[in-house]
């Protein structure tokens, strides 16, 4: 597999390559000891994964805050999404800068998103299948998000490349970012408070 870095600090795109011979192909799509070597964690938690029936359906933008360590390994295991990465951690050097992949399932190509990186995607065909695995258990007292269209993000570039076709009611109801309440809980976060 070979690791590069995004846009987003902390953030890598892992290319599966696979070896093709008269059978077909073999990949690896997770290694400890390769990870290891980038910078990554090494061990895996829980792994999940989210069904979508239509092309345009939205799931996001989802993170956690402190002390929360979770991280995620996204990767598209049947059709194609465009995958987008929101750095919301203000210590960050790339805070509030955002990049986008497209991740389809006959590359198997993934994304690693480090802690405090907010992730949403959108399907780009019907049928798609996401598969998630972090490198932490979910802790809903930590799980937050905003809106995917949040006029702070928009002013920054942030697009998707279909109509929002279907997306759930709770990513409809996300709150306002606010920049300063946001680096105000974050500390707040980080000192053990919430």
């Amino acid at each position: 597999m070979k690791i590069t870095d995004l846009a987003v600090a902390g953030a890598r795109l892992v290319q599966a390559e696979p070896v093709w011979d008269e059978r077909g192909a073999f990949a690896r799509l997770w290694c400890r000891d390769e990870f290891a070597r980038a910078g990554l964690p090494a061990e895996l938690a829980q792994t999940s994964a989210s069904f979508n029936h239509r092309a345009g359906t939205l799931r996001g933008l989802h993170f956690t805050w402190p002390p929360s360590g979770e991280g995620k390994l996204v990767r598209c295991a049947r059709g194609r999404m465009h995958d987008l990465l929101l750095d919301l951690r203000p210590d960050s050097p790339t805070f509030l800068c955002h990049c986008s992949v497209v991740l389809d399932a006959d590359e198997r190509h993934a994304v690693w998103l480090p802690p405090g990186v907010a992730h949403g995607f959108q399907t780009l065909v019907d049928g798609t299948e996401v598969h998630y695995s972090m490198n932490e258990a979910y802790r809903p007292g930590l799980a937050d998000g905003y809106r995917h269209d949040d006029p702070a993000f928009v002013a920054r570039g942030l697009a998707w490349p279909l109509p929002v076709r279907c997306i759930g009611a709770k990513d409809q109801a996300w709150p306002a970012f606010d920049e300063a309440a946001h680096r105000q809980r974050w500390a707040a976060a980080q000192q053990g408070g919430r």
